[in-house]
């Protein structure tokens, strides 16, 4: 996926409120932009960093600009967890995911009963419901974890991905890494022991993970290539 236009340079003086941030964009002008991203954002959100808006072009919109992307000094990370979704509908669409590929329709946004998810792929009679989450945080020990913060609604995700296979449909979670440097991936434990053993559960009932990483600049995302899962 490539960003509608080009993007607006400046640094993080702060992350606060959960969904604002303050930047001091490159001409000295400071601006509140939308920052759409639940979690903690750790090793992402480090004040004086180089960050990426993107601009609505609407002046009447409340937070104008929104934060797309920050530089840790090593790679650009994508902080705005929607791309993920973006990128992975992208990707799955053109078949570059193998165990995701080879389905007539790709349709986003889909229900199952009284729950939403990410991405449907079917085939006539066929269903395989996908779950996407974005994974940001680079974990002490080197690896690239999920989650950043307790999520109550993550966990109720993976129920609910039981449930479609209960049905006799495949279901997956889809984790992408939209930054480099981590040498693998691996649940959060230490975070969210409950959603670790909700993984677990998952995993057993036949809920399928995959792991890829996107390579991100300022011109867009792709996904490149899956990521070692660990333990």
């Amino acid at each position: 996926m490539t960003f509608d236009a080009p993007l607006i340079f400046g640094t993080l003086l702060r992350r606060y409120k959960r969904f604002l941030a303050d930047v001091e964009l490159d001409d000295g002008t400071v601006v509140t932009a939308h920052c759409p991203n639940t979690g903690r954002m750790t090793t992402c959100a480090e004040p004086g960093w180089r960050v990426a808006l993107s601009d609505s072009g609407n002046p009447k919109r409340k937070y104008r600009y929104t934060w797309e992307l920050v530089h840790n000094g090593q790679c650009w990370i994508c902080v705005n967890t929607g791309r993920a979704n973006e990128v992975a509908f992208e990707a799955v669409s053109k078949g570059w995911i193998p165990a995701l590929s080879g389905y007539a329709e790709v349709l986003r946004e889909q229900t199952f009963g009284n729950s939403r998810f990410d991405l449907l792929l079917r085939s006539g009679g066929e269903l395989f419901y996908v779950e996407v989450k974005s994974v940001t945080l680079l974990a002490a020990d080197g690896c690239h974890a999920f989650p950043d913060a307790v999520t109550e609604r993550g966990r109720k995700h993976l129920d609910e991905l039981v449930d479609v296979v209960k049905a006799g449909h495949r279901a997956a979670m889809l984790y992408v890494v939209p930054r480099s440097a981590g040498t693998a991936f691996r649940v959060a434990r230490e975070i969210d022991p409950q959603y670790a053993a909700a993984l677990g559960v998952a995993k057993a009932a036949g809920v399928e993970v995959y792991v890829w990483r996107a390579d991100v600049s300022t011109g867009g995302l792709r996904l490149v290539a899956p990521v070692e899962q660990g333990s």
